[in-house]
């Protein structure tokens, strides 16, 4: 994956022509094209966005995209066909590794931890990591963030003789453990919930309580990108830092009521489970900046799981002005 991210932008970087906003709509509303990872309720706060208004108060039109993994998301940022990319910035960090002189720059954080729940084939309301030695689980593709995040909680417990087991697609694992694969899964929400509702599994932990803080999600533009188009960047902040605090403060139920649209086939009882989990873990980045602190965890997970060739520096691959400026005016 570094090979390929370093080879991608130094390609595109070189042949491609910089990229603005997607233009107006009919109603005069800027369009940002918005790629992200994958569809969570993780990822609530950006829903509520759209969904409350926030973003239209901003004269701002978010046309989302799933990428369908960080390296698509990373494709279409550099590529020119999203403004912004919504994925872990270690994506930002194989490219700038690269060398590019249109650095993908971090800008702002959603969520600060890992947002999956480890769910077991038994209630285990004593469970400690350690139980974990021995035992097979599904965690993720091998290199991926999630995968090695839980591996890095696993050395970190001393935990001996587990087996991850890679030959499952991550789309896949849920269905393979329902089936007998493996004896833990990791599972995001609404999935774990309803997994456990159904008798099929059991939640056991949370994993980012034990990964501490993780800048695991977040946004992601060229420099020349945020430079051009500033104002723009500030207003879809602004939006993002009001729907956080949505997000955070309110009920479960309530806030799952601004989710039903972008979750139409999941149940208002279900996302508030989800919302319920998510804010007892405290998710979400409460200004939204990136730490230092939590950048150079993310770089010792990596390098933990023999992934890292060269520790790029923070302020090489973040920018916390915009989010700095936007938080200071609302708070």
């Amino acid at each position: 994956m570094k090979k390929f991210f370093a080879i991608l932008g130094a390609v595109l970087f070189a042949l491609l022509p910089l990229s603005a906003c997607g233009g107006e709509n009919d109603g005069g509303l800027v369009k940002i094209r918005l790629n992200e990872v994958t569809h969570s309720v993780f990822y609530a706060p950006m829903y509520l966005a759209d969904s409350l208004g926030y973003f239209e108060e901003e004269g701002i039109e978010i046309e989302l995209t799933n990428g369908g993994g960080a390296d698509k998301v990373m494709t279409a940022v550099l590529s020119g066909d999203a403004d912004i990319g919504f994925c872990g910035p270690e994506a930002a960090f194989y490219v700038a590794a690269g060398g590019t002189s249109d650095t993908p720059t971090v800008f702002a954080q959603l969520t600060m931890r890992d947002g999956s729940f480890l769910v077991g084939r038994e209630p285990e309301p004593d469970f400690q990591w350690e139980d974990l030695a021995g035992k097979e689980i599904l965690a993720g593709r091998q290199g991926g963030v999630p995968a090695m995040t839980f591996e890095y909680i696993l050395k970190e417990h001393g935990v001996e003789n587990y087996k991850l087991n890679f030959d499952v697609a991550f789309n896949n694992m849920t269905a393979a453990f329902i089936e007998g694969t493996a004896n833990y899964c990791t599972m995001f929400e609404p999935v774990a919930s309803e997994v456990q509702a159904a008798g099929n599994g059991y939640i056991v932990a949370a994993v980012g309580e034990a990964s501490g803080e993780v800048p695991y999600t977040s946004y992601i533009a060229k420099r020349s990108w945020l430079t051009s188009n500033r104002d723009v960047a500030k207003g879809f902040l602004r939006a993002m830092l009001k729907a956080v605090k949505y997000a955070q403060e309110e009920t479960p139920e309530k806030v799952a009521e601004g989710l039903t649209g972008a979750f139409p086939d999941t149940s208002a009882s279900s996302l508030a489970t989800s919302i319920r989990r998510y804010q007892g873990i405290n998710a979400w980045a409460t200004d939204m900046q990136i730490t230092e602190a939590s950048y150079t965890r993310l770089l010792d997970i990596i390098d933990e799981a023999g992934e890292l060739t060269d520790r790029i520096p923070f302020a090489t691959l973040a920018d916390n002005s915009l989010v700095k400026e936007v938080y200071k005016e609302l708070f």
